[in-house]
């Protein structure tokens, strides 16, 4: 019997109220310019104290050891499909959170702004994280210049700061393709590379959209990730029995959660505004995921302070959450490292909080805690299946 037959041969439904709080990019590493602290370490998280002396504390391998993932692949995890099964491209999840219907054989890229210097080398990947309204009037320019490549159809859509999402519509196109980001600066415009005609589509696309954006400052340049079409995946209340919510800001986020099936709560502006839409939330479902970016951007601009902040902002906002809930989970989609400027493979801290989660002895949420806590070190797909436990979904196997 396959174990998510067994699982679901145990569920017991129950009235208990399940919450997953995704600090994107949690986990951080301590050297010594930060005086061997993390910003975890180093921040002032009067909640997380809180519920660190009711809780069990670990940490997480988001896929396998040394492997370092993507949002996608990180949020799957969490959401317990393993990442190695169900691959998911970047470019669906975010079609799907900028609520783009996707059609049988659309294949969708995920897109940033860049800058671009004269011989066209990536001088910065994001733009200088330029603002949601300069995207904006670049992707009308695109719009009004680009509709159609031969008989495929292109859709661009806005997202949030520099990026933005294009679908492309015809028949006979499939993916995946590689990304044209060279994933580092001082490096062109890669080349996607993969199925014939949809690789001539997207290099068409770039000869029609660059000359576009060429006088535009700081933002001259694309670059394309998760080039691929929809795949088929079981949805969140199919295998776990929950009726599940997801409070998220970007839309990237906000599709990962759509591909699983759980409804999304739209018009958030700030991280205050999450929390209280998550209590709210509670009272019609089961379950709900709040998903906190700062802490991620902080980690990828290589900037502790602001990583610190990150973490304070949202342990301000938890605390109206702690009475709604009865199995809390704190923990990130990945690690983003200050000193890495980028996601990295290090074992996310993980806090599982409940009536009968237990005390692992430890006074505060953080790296250094978590690695002595009860949990261990266990992949992130599992994670789902340890919150049921907790919330006593389960009965006892065997007699």
């Amino acid at each position: 019997m396959k174990l998510d037959e067994v699982y679901k041969s145990l569920t017991i439904p129950n009235n208990s109220k399940l919450a997953l709080v995704v600090l994107d990019g949690l986990g951080d590493i301590a050297t010594e310019s930060s005086g061997w602290r993390t910003p975890l370490e180093a921040a002032k998280t009067p909640t997380l104290d809180t519920l660190a002396k009711r809780s069990a504390q670990g940490r997480m391998i988001p896929i396998a050891p040394g492997i370092t993932p993507g949002s996608g692949p990180g949020h799957l995890g969490l959401f317990g499909y393993d990442p190695l099964e169900f691959e998911v491209g970047r470019g669906v999840i975010e079609a799907l959170g900028l609520g783009i219907d996707l059609k049988a054989g659309d294949v969708a890229a995920r897109a940033n702004f860049c800058s671009l210097d004269p011989n066209g080398i990536v001088t910065d990947r994001r733009a200088g994280r330029i603002d949601t309204s300069v995207c904006e009037k670049q992707v009308e320019m695109l719009k009004k210049k680009i509709k159609k490549i031969g008989d495929v159809e292109i859709i661009i859509k806005a997202g949030k700061g520099h990026r933005f999402v294009v679908v492309f519509r015809g028949k006979g196109l499939t993916g995946p393709l590689t990304d044209t980001d060279p994933h580092r600066e001082g490096l062109p415009i890669a080349k996607a590379k993969g199925p014939a005609k949809m690789a001539k589509v997207v290099a068409e696309f770039y000869k029609l959209a660059l000359p576009v954006l060429k006088n535009c400052k700081p933002a001259n340049g694309f670059l394309l990730r998760g080039i691929a079409h929809q795949p088929a995946i079981p949805s969140f209340e199919q295998r776990y029995a929950l009726k599940a919510a997801a409070i998220a800001i970007y839309p990237m986020y906000k599709g990962l959660a759509q591909l699983v099936g759980m409804k999304k709560v739209e018009g958030l502006a700030n991280v205050p505004a999450e929390f209280e839409a998550a209590v709210d939330a509670l009272a019609a479902y089961d379950f709900v995921f709040v998903h906190v970016k700062g802490t991620d951007q902080a980690g990828e601009d290589g900037n502790f302070d602001a990583k610190v902040r990150a973490i304070e902002e949202a342990d301000a906002a938890l605390a109206q959450l702690l009475p709604h809930v009865d199995v809390l989970v704190i923990t990130g989609d990945h690690s983003t490292p200050v000193p890495v400027k980028g996601h990295s493979w290090h074992p996310q801290p993980v806090m599982i909080s409940g009536e009968i989660a237990g005390w692992d002895g430890l006074d505060r949420f953080t790296e250094r805690a978590a690695n002595q806590g009860s949990l261990g070190v266990f992949e992130a797909k599992h994670l789902i299946r340890l919150m049921q436990a907790n919330a006593k979904r389960f009965d006892k196997f065997g007699a």
